[in-house]
């Protein structure tokens, strides 16, 4: 899989797209669900059903040492922090299942998402779970293999001409015109979504019992980046941890402004031309010309001495394979790109034995 400079060759194919296991979830949580989606109860006994729901399902993800990624990079102690556990497959379903609890727990009864399809199936499923009415806006020129699933969810579909920064405008526009709950990230639910991926951090604590050297975490619109960060502040604030760990982030080549930002040294992110953001199969997950959430996430970089990289969709396809065939976890290609960003940095400037954790989404077969 190697050459002589570390560098990862042969390409292969891989379908892209998280997916999840909807109908084992369903039976598994079948009494919640229907205590939660029962109007005729209390409020308080829907609540306490829905956050068994989310106590069951949700989180705790897989945390494991994987060694053979340490003999290929030269790197040692990387741990990979695997989201593929989540009920849809991802972190989405953090954040996802959190909105929903607090649109059920507020009394909406319609809560509404754009989305390029990840965040779509978590926020489609979790809606399900809880009784309450979803609407997906998708915009018009992506063409993610995930529909079909927010459809068989009971969500309700929406297509935007345009990008997904069109999307959630509509979405968010809707939402205040007929009083939906607006679960799109940059509005007021911003610090209950950071709050909601800092799990990632308190778990990682779990394990390792301090802070890593550094946590490396693809990034799109900034919000997971910014939240894990935000985590570990609140355990480091608390002293719970002797350090923060450095922040790395990782994207599409050339196609976000958070690592565009980083590496050049602008003090804020910047918009990138859209009409040169091109969207393929395996970036679609990560690219955006703007970062809802990315000026967060660049001062999450910087105040801790962290880093960005750009990732190419080939080395994202070549390090979702050796994850494959070497830790057994099937992971999204786009997912890799934080693992990326950590690793060539190492390969031009090594880094000093510690531990090093990587978060990956999962795509289940």
């Amino acid at each position: 899989m190697t050459d002589g400079n570390n560098h990862l060759t042969q390409p292969f194919g891989l379908m892209d797209g998280a997916s999840g296991e909807f109908q084992q979830i369903h039976n598994e949580v079948n009494r919640q669900r229907e205590i939660t989606a029962d109007h005729s109860r209390p409020l308080s006994e829907r609540l306490e059903a829905y956050e068994d729901i989310i106590d069951s399902e949700v989180g705790d993800t897989a945390f494991i040492r994987a060694r053979n990624i340490e003999r290929e990079t030269g790197l040692r102690q990387i741990f990979l922090k695997f989201e593929g556990g989540n009920p849809t497959g991802t972190q989405k379903d953090r954040v996802a299942f959190a909105q929903a609890m607090d649109a059920l727990r507020r009394r909406y009864d319609t809560i509404t998402v754009a989305t390029c399809g990840n965040f779509g199936v978590a926020q489609a499923l979790a809606a399900s779970l809880a009784g309450i009415r979803c609407v997906i806006y998708i915009p018009g020129n992506y063409h993610t293999r995930r529909i079909r699933e927010i459809e068989s969810l009971g969500a309700e579909i929406v297509r935007v001409p345009g990008d997904y920064e069109g999307a959630v405008k509509a979405s968010s526009e809707q939402a205040d015109k007929e009083e939906w709950y607006d679960a799109n990230p940059g509005g007021s639910n911003t610090s209950m979504q950071l709050g909601a991926y800092g799990g990632i951090s308190y778990e990682i604590y779990d394990e390792l019992g301090d802070a890593p050297a550094a946590v490396a975490v693809p990034v799109s619109n900034g919000t997971t980046f910014a939240g894990v960060c935000k985590g570990f502040a609140s355990l480091h604030r608390r002293g719970k941890t002797s350090r923060m760990p450095r922040m790395v982030a990782g994207s599409s080549f050339r196609k976000n402004p958070i690592v565009h930002a980083a590496l050049k040294n602008k003090p804020t992110c910047e918009d990138l031309v859209p009409e040169k953001i091109r969207e393929t199969r395996v970036n679609e997950p990560l690219i955006n010309w703007h970062a809802i959430d990315g000026n967060l996430a660049l001062k999450a970089i910087r105040e801790t001495s962290g880093w960005a990289g750009d990732a190419s969709d080939k080395n994202m396809r070549l390090y979702s394979r050796l994850i494959r065939e070497r830790e057994g976890l099937d992971v999204l290609p786009a997912s890799t790109a934080g693992l990326i960003a950590l690793v060539e940095n190492h390969r031009l400037n090594p880094l000093p034995s510690d531990r090093y954790v990587v978060v990956l989404t999962g795509r289940k077969s």
